[in-house]
C-alpha cells in the first residue's frame, strides 16, 4: 500500500488556493446534512394534540339516556389544571384561557417529563 504525501496535495492547484485543512473546515460534513434532513422531516410529522378537561366513567345504560342539554359531571375541579396529550401521551398541564374571537386555548403551566422508552 502506498503512502499519501500531504505536501504534494497542498501544492496541487486543484485545491483552489486552499490547503486540505482549510478545505475540510469550510465543507459541511455529510453527517451534518443528513442530520439536518432528518430534523426537517421530523418537523413535518403530524401529531394528535388533545386537551383533556376531565374524565368520568358511566354505564352504557347511562350513556344511552344522555340527550341534548344533559350535563356530564367530570372528576376534575374548576381550578385544577387540564392535561395536554400528544399522541395519547401526557406532555403538559395547563389552564384554559379565552383567546380572540371567543375561542378556547390552553396556557401551559407545567411540562411533564416522561421517559422515552418504547412500550
Amino acid at each position: 500500500m502506498s503512502t499519501l504525501n500531504l505536501e504534494t496535495l497542498e501544492d496541487d492547484p486543484r485545491w483552489n488556493e486552499k490547503g486540505p485543512a482549510e478545505k475540510a473546515a469550510t465543507e459541511k460534513p455529510a453527517v451534518d446534512k443528513a442530520a439536518g434532513d432528518l430534523v426537517s422531516a421530523i418537523y413535518n410529522v403530524p401529531v394528535d394534540v388533545q386537551v383533556v378537561l376531565g374524565r368520568t366513567s358511566m354505564l352504557v345504560a347511562q350513556l344511552l339516556k344522555l340527550g341534548r342539554g344533559a350535563v356530564v359531571e367530570l372528576e376534575r375541579k374548576v381550578d385544577e389544571p387540564v392535561e395536554v396529550l400528544v399522541n395519547h401521551r401526557l406532555v403538559a398541564r395547563g389552564e384554559v384561557v379565552i383567546v380572540e374571537d371567543q375561542k378556547l386555548g390552553v396556557t401551559l403551566t407545567e411540562i411533564v417529563r416522561t421517559d422515552l422508552g418504547l412500550d
